[in-house]
């Protein structure tokens, strides 16, 4: 993948396919802006503006055409020159024209990656002697998509679905043991939130990295987190414990998000009640994500870059030169790519859980 540089700038380019057919090159140069916002957790959204010009035979030719049809597979490329990577895969959802006096019509075109199948409609139902990921795996069945789920390990006795859409479910479900509902192409991905991982690359304040705005926060971070709740079968208390050192990874940095509120402030402990546990292993399981999730607020932040596809929702980044305190990897949440003839810009918001 070819990255911008200074000493001798790469031209910006894009290329987008529908139904696995290129774009022909008359409608390749009314493009305006192309805009690729990925996300970790929803369903991830290309939006693509085109605007007609005098020159056209028919102006409206996008509008009345079938090209952009509703339900169309799109592929979208990004990066520079001749070196070009996938940004989204999904689906064309909406088309948005636009008709003034004082100027030819415009077309917007949007989509969203497959996740979006997961949104549609609200169901209530239950789900009997199941792990969350073989729910997972049964819910991407269902909105025809393959499944690539990580065991969670834990089998639920019975598990509730209350009028909700399968997304909505799935990610209260995610949360509850720190998983992410991920897509790749039309295969649902269901696996632990990946902020232990190596960088995807590397940014750095003399580089790429145009903008950063990193914020530290002890507001959230917890010292320990217990969960408790009651066992039928066993007739007696559950109590699930989750404290310092049980990180799935400090990200590289010398103290974690609990190890900085401890020295500060003490210990700072979290109470679960209110989500029923039926046993040790779920009360267990509940009680580490619940800590993993809160000490990934230690650090928040965005920043802007040159254009790099690489940069996504999910993935994790490192950033150098910005202090030791804040220089180090970082989760990313949600990445937006924004092209234009002018130029391609990534925008980040990130986390981390030590410092």
């Amino acid at each position: 993948m070819a990255e911008p540089r200074y000493d001798n700038p790469l031209v910006p380019a894009f290329d987008i396919s529908v139904n696995g057919s290129p774009l022909p090159v008359e409608v390749h140069t009314h493009v305006v802006s192309l805009t690729v916002e990925d996300d970790a957790e929803w369903p991830s959204m290309f939006t693509l503006e085109l605007a007609s010009s005098i020159d056209q035979d028919d102006p409206l030719v996008w509008v009345n055409g079938e090209t952009f049809a509703v339900g169309g597979a799109v592929e979208v490329k990004l990066g520079y020159a001749d070196s070009l990577a996938v940004a989204f895969v999904g689906e064309i959802t909406g088309l948005e024209p636009e008709f003034r006096f004082n100027r030819m019509p415009t077309l917007v075109v949007r989509g969203y990656d497959r996740r979006h199948r997961l949104t549609r409609g609200r169901k209530t139902r239950s789900f009997v002697q199941q792990k969350d990921s073989d729910i997972a795996s049964r819910i991407a069945s269902e909105a025809g998509l393959g499944a690539d789920t990580a065991d969670s390990g834990v089998t639920h006795d019975y598990v509730l679905q209350a009028n909700q859409s399968d997304m909505e479910f799935l990610q209260e479900r995610a949360r509850r043991i720190h998983y992410e509902v991920g897509i790749a192409d039309k295969t649902l991905r269901f696996h632990p939130v990946p902020f232990d991982q190596g960088e995807v690359l590397t940014l750095s304040a003399e580089g790429d990295l145009l903008e950063f705005y990193p914020r530290l926060t002890t507001a959230f971070p917890l010292t320990e987190v217990k969960v408790r709740g009651w066992s039928p079968k066993d007739k007696k208390e559950i109590v699930g414990q989750a404290k310092k050192g049980d990180e799935a990874s400090t990200m590289g940095g010398e103290q974690s998000g609990a190890a900085v509120v401890e020295s500060a402030f003490g210990d700072v402990a979290g109470l679960i009640a209110d989500h029923p546990v039926m046993s040790q292993a779920e009360a267990d399981q509940v009680a580490k994500a619940r800590f993993n999730s809160a000490a990934l607020t230690l650090i928040e932040g965005g920043g802007v870059c040159h254009g790099r596809v690489e940069l996504r929702g999910g993935k994790v980044i490192k950033i150098e030169g910005v202090g030791e305190r804040f220089s180090g990897n970082y989760f990313v949440t949600a990445a937006r790519h924004s092209y234009t003839p002018r130029g391609y810009y990534t925008h980040f918001d990130v986390r981390r859980n030590a410092s």
